[in-house]
């Protein structure tokens, strides 16, 4: 009878650790999430940025060899990250292929001119940036005129740090409601063996002596849950990059380390501060209160 109790107890205890260790996994799944896109915001809005393009019209008149001259200024320039020279004939051909028609044909000749669409480094990607780069180069012969929308990179900029701001503050409060998950799931594991931690005081054991063991469990545990979220993350990046091959613009494996990394750190340390926590509470308790 006394080992089918013994079993019996084993069981619970068994089924309240893996519950814990599954829902200290879960939890730490969500700031795995969350932590990716922190250490990968910069990256997108860099992404974004990088994509504005700085449309400079070329003189007609300018000469082939002055507009090579010229690119060659433009991708030395630091603000400049890539510069496309698109002549007359290419502008007509991809205007050709989105309208469907030839519309030089139509027309009896080609309206358009040549063009550089510049691509600029995030940094340089605001107002300020581009209203010096273009005060610089409209002194340059070859160019008729500089084309952008000031309007359209005011809006990014704006929407890219409102955004930042926003998941921030998100991400803050996910980490104090994971760390008062994580710590009710562990004092409620704890509760289950109130009875043995206060037995093993009334035999005279220290409270760090008692306290070991349970330490040594929560940290296995938040070790094993950390794994478990980690491989979640692994197996959710990998298939969101199949179905969006875009996502390679995030392929930055320092990151997703410092992201895992973080994610064991956590899940050992929350684990291990909220056992402390718990330990010591039920060795404060005097033996009639474990009963409430």
């Amino acid at each position: 009878m006394e080992e089918f109790e013994v079993s019996d107890a084993s069981k619970k205890t068994k089924t309240v650790y893996i519950s814990t260790i599954f829902s200290i996994a879960l939890v730490l799944l969500m700031l795995g999430l969350l932590g990716l896109v922190l250490v990968h915001a910069k990256n997108l809005s860099n992404y974004v940025k990088e994509n504005i393009v700085l449309n400079i019209i070329v003189d007609e008149g300018a000469k082939e060899a002055d507009i090579l001259v010229f690119q060659k200024e433009l991708n030395a320039n630091p603000a400049v990250k890539q510069t496309q020279y698109v002549n007359k004939e290419l502008a007509a051909r991809n205007l050709t292929q989105d309208l469907g028609e030839d519309f030089v044909n139509f027309l009896g000749y080609n309206p358009l001119t040549s063009t550089f669409d510049v691509y600029l480094k995030a940094e340089y990607a605001n107002n300020k940036g581009i209203d010096a780069l273009k005060a610089n180069i409209s002194k340059n012969p070859v160019v008729k005129e500089v084309v952008y929308q000031s309007s359209l990179i005011d809006m990014v900029n704006k929407n890219i740090s409102t955004i930042g701001l926003i998941i921030l503050a998100f991400a803050v409060v996910l980490l104090v409601i994971s760390i008062a998950l994580i710590n009710n799931t562990i004092r409620l594991a704890i509760y289950s063996q109130r009875f043995l931690i206060k037995s093993m005081q009334l035999v005279g054991a220290t409270k760090n002596f008692i306290r070991r063991p349970f330490l040594l469990f929560a940290a296995l545990h938040g070790l094993i849950a950390a794994f478990i979220a980690i491989i979640i993350l692994l197996a959710t990046l990998i298939y969101a990059r199949k179905e969006v091959p875009e996502i390679i613009i995030l392929n930055n494996y320092k990151e997703f380390g410092f992201v895992f990394v973080s994610l064991l750190i956590i899940g050992i340390f929350i684990t291990g501060i909220s056992t402390w926590f718990a330990v010591s509470r039920y060795l404060r308790l005097k033996s009639y209160h474990l009963y409430r």
